[in-house]
């Protein structure tokens, strides 16, 4: 159902004619520019400084982080995180282009199964589509190639990210995904992670895991050549 479609019910709903043209100008108008609110000096930053405070913020929300410095030291990365923790190298995957074309074949020890992930998965490697540095948050859009059971049934969650698509602040998130949404589309679902899932309802004692994963943990790829200068 079109935007005009559904303002029109609700507007029948309301027992509401139909807006004056220069209010509806001035509404679409708003809608096409997506004005910014005031935006945090933290997220005004060099490249560099922006992607170490992505990493901060991160660790400081529970999750933990490895850095490697390209797309084919990823599977290694995984391998090395499952035997540190302790956890068996059984993983559903998201069926993205960019994770299926790394060489899983080279980590033998890894079982590795692709597709939305069930109740009975504890381990999910989810594609990551943006971070953002404000504070420490995930971006992860819903699917055919990132499966949104990824991000809430496993216990452990493993998100592969790459440096360059790190943004300042979720604005920038948004226009990235409008962008690259082909007419301005958006998927029916977007997710934003900030570290796993926590809550300290019960007495005020801290529970990992309350309503999702209760580790996450980013690999990330160092491929932005600014941060590098």
């Amino acid at each position: 159902m079109s935007r005009d479609a559904i303002l029109g019910g609700i507007r029948r709903g309301l027992r509401r004619g139909p807006l004056p043209e220069d209010q509806a100008m001035a509404l679409r108008a708003r809608l096409a520019a997506h004005p910014r609110h005031l935006l945090p000096a933290r997220t005004r930053l060099p490249r560099p400084a922006l992607i170490e405070q992505f990493a901060g913020y991160l660790q400081r929300e529970f999750a933990t982080l490895a850095r490697v410095t390209a797309a084919g030291d990823v599977p290694g990365a995984v391998a090395d995180y499952l035997a540190a923790e302790n956890l068996a190298p059984v993983l559903v995957m998201a069926p993205h282009p960019a994770l299926r074309a790394l060489a899983w074949s080279q980590q033998p020890r890894l079982t590795i199964r692709e597709g939305r992930a069930e109740a009975t998965d504890v381990i999910g490697l989810q594609h990551g589509y943006a971070g953002v540095a404000e504070t420490g948050t995930l971006m992860l859009p819903g699917g055919p190639e990132r499966p949104t059971t990824l991000n809430l049934l496993c216990e452990t969650e493993i998100v592969v990210l790459r440096a360059s698509r790190i943004v300042g602040a979720y604005e920038e998130a948004w226009d990235l995904l409008r962008a690259e949404g082909g007419g301005g589309m958006l998927p029916r679902n977007v997710m934003f992670v900030t570290g796993p899932s926590r809550s300290a309802d019960i007495e005020s004692v801290l529970e990992l895991g309350a309503h999702g994963p209760r580790r996450l943990h980013v690999v990330l790829i160092e491929d932005d050549p600014a941060a590098r200068d």
